[in-house]
């Protein structure tokens, strides 16, 4: 593994933790500014694409404001680096909770594409596209046409 592919990793990993502990203040660090050229975008899943450093730390915000806990469990890791640019995928196994003294949990599985560049302070998240995946039976056998 390369050291590019471990610190895009880690930079992954400081945005999910970033997300669970509900820290603003590290969400903050780990986004690359916008420059001319570039600014950087985030798509929760339903939701339209959001651009902007701004608009997208605020998105973030009010997540957390409206989360009381959230845990990610990522698999399907993999990260591909293109000199300064590197695109990590993963599936997100999510489990949240609901408002404080309700007792229930929610699972779900979202995909995420996070697309980093390298900046002189690291590496900096550029995109996070989030798509919802579609829970069913996997016991079920699809009907075979007649």
């Amino acid at each position: 593994m390369s050291v590019d592919t471990v610190a895009v990793e880690t930079a992954n990993q400081t945005f999910y933790t970033a997300i669970e502990e509900a820290d603003l203040d590290a969400m903050t660090d780990v986004w690359a500014a916008d420059s001319e050229g570039l600014q950087v975008g985030c798509v929760h899943p339903g939701w339209p694409l959001l651009t902007g450093r701004s608009e997208v730390l605020r998105s973030w915000a009010l997540i957390m404001a409206n989360t009381p806990y959230i845990q990610f469990v990522l698999t399907d890791v993999n990260v591909t680096v293109f000199g300064d640019v590197a695109v990590l995928t993963c599936a997100e196994n999510i489990l949240t909770a609901g408002d404080e003294g309700d007792s229930s949990f929610a699972a779900g599985k979202v995909v995420a594409s996070n697309t980093f560049v390298r900046t002189t302070e690291g590496w900096r998240l550029w995109m996070h596209h989030g798509s919802p995946v579609l829970q069913g039976d996997d016991d079920d056998e699809e009907e075979e046409p007649a």
